[in-house]
Order: C-alpha cells, then structure tokens, then sequence
C-alpha cells in the first residue's frame, strides 16, 4: 500500500478544519486532496486526538508483537511434538 504524504497527526489537524467552518472543497483543495480521501480519512480518524492515535498505533504494535510471538511458540511446540512421536 502507498505511504500517505501526510502523517496522522497532519491528518487530524486537516479533519480538524472542517470544524473550524471551511468546507470539504475548500479543505481539499488547499491540501490537494480528493473529496473522497477526505471522507475515508474522516471515517478512519473521526473523534480521535492525537494521543488517542498514537496510544492505538502502541497497541497496533504490542499486539502484532504478540502474534509473532505466539507464531513463534506454536512452531516450536509442533516441532518438539514431531520429534517426540519419532521416538
């Protein structure tokens, strides 16, 4: 996927405008952005702070974490399982 040139916090703050009273024409065409990108960045963002996002991506990373972890352990068990039915 496409690394987006505006970072999450600089997404808020463009979300953040339309609340000030600018329309979404206005909004868009000062950042150069689709009136589609807008809306999914609201649909994706919508309420958040900045403290918020950066708490979610903490456990987007803390959970995937975990899963490799998990991943790594279940391997190991099926593989000391393997060599204990040998003999």
């Amino acid at each position: 996927m496409k690394k987006s040139r505006f970072s999450e916090a600089q997404i808020l703050g463009i979300l953040r405008q339309q609340d000030q009273g600018l329309t979404v024409a206005q909004i868009c065409r000062e950042h150069g952005i689709s009136d589609p990108t807008f809306y999914a960045w609201k649909r994706q963002y919508a309420g958040m702070s900045v403290s918020e996002l950066q708490r979610l991506k903490h456990l987007e990373d803390e959970n995937r974490r975990l899963k490799q972890l998990v991943a790594d352990l279940s391997l190991e068990n099926q593989v000391v399982q393997e060599v204990l039915r040998k003999k």
